[in-house]
């Protein structure tokens, strides 16, 4: 499995802010457009506290295993996969939903900030921007601490010679 890219998340962010922001506009000259709920940095916040929490427990249980300590519960090869994935699943759709908050904040602060309505949701798009990038780092965090260590201690082969 391949490490998740900081650039990948960049790349996607931008695509879906400009997506979101010209999706507004057309949405705008239909009719209202769409609200960000209230409840979406809340949701966010919560998957990046998740996130973190995984992250370092199995950061000590990994330690605890590497160093033998006794009685140290260990982190099965399967478990430390898994949480990889769900660690770049989670930031790829965080980097999504942070981009489209992005767009979507961004057109109405451009545009409708006249309306007070309006106001409160280009705060809440950009507490959804800022929750978003928080569940990014947590799923690099989670990504990173599941890494395999170098093997040094292996005498190097022939091939390598």
């Amino acid at each position: 499995m391949r490490e998740l890219r900081i650039r990948t998340l960049a790349g996607l962010f931008v695509l879906a802010l400009v997506l979101s922001w010209a999706g507004m506009g057309m949405w705008d000259g239909l009719g209202t457009p769409p609200a960000v709920p209230v409840a979406a940095p809340v949701v966010l916040a919560l998957i990046a506290a998740v996130l973190a929490a995984t992250a370092l427990s199995l950061r000590t249980r990994l330690r605890a295993q590497r160093e033998r300590q006794p009685g140290a519960k260990g982190v099965e090869p399967i478990m430390a996969a898994r949480a990889v994935v769900l660690g770049q699943a989670s930031a790829l759709v965080a980097a999504l939903a942070a981009g489209a908050y992005g767009g979507a904040g961004l057109y109405l602060f451009l545009n409708v900030m006249d309306v007070p309505a309006r106001r409160d949701q280009v705060v809440y798009a950009g507490l959804s921007v800022l929750a978003g990038a928080a569940v990014v780092a947590a799923g690099i965090f989670l990504q990173r601490v599941c890494r395999l260590p170098e093997d040094d201690d292996e005498p190097p082969t022939a091939a390598a010679a």
